[in-house]
């Protein structure tokens, strides 16, 4: 299946869905520095895939690939801490976890297809 626009992208669309979450999730947390870290963290998911598609070459989307990839990581890695700090519920770190675990596995899996 060719893909014509970022947006048909099922790891941009969970990207998105992810970036909702955390938005709404930290709405009101008063910790302004932890909160710009992880809403920017999974905004650049989203962002980086949109932008890497939109360079119209393989090589530049996959470098802006691996960079999406590094921000699931990213996310994940504030999920603990937010955890820790009691800015989640141990049911929403896991749901937002597993997701960014997922878009990294497509990530991955979009790479992988450039790579032929």
């Amino acid at each position: 299946m060719k893909i014509n626009k970022f947006e048909d992208i099922i790891a941009w669309q969970k990207a998105k869905k992810l970036t909702v979450e955390i938005y709404k999730s930290f709405g009101d947390c008063r910790d302004f520095g932890f909160k710009d870290q992880i809403q920017r963290a999974s905004v650049s998911i989203m962002n980086n895939i949109a932008e890497g598609f939109e360079r119209l070459g393989d090589k530049e989307l996959k470098k802006f690939l691996f960079i999406a990839k590094g921000s699931c990581a990213e996310v994940r890695s504030m999920l603990y801490l937010a955890f820790d700090l009691n800015y989640l519920s141990k049911e929403k770190t896991r749901q937002y976890y597993d997701l960014s675990l997922e878009i990294s596995k497509m990530i991955s899996g979009l790479i992988k297809t450039l790579n032929y």
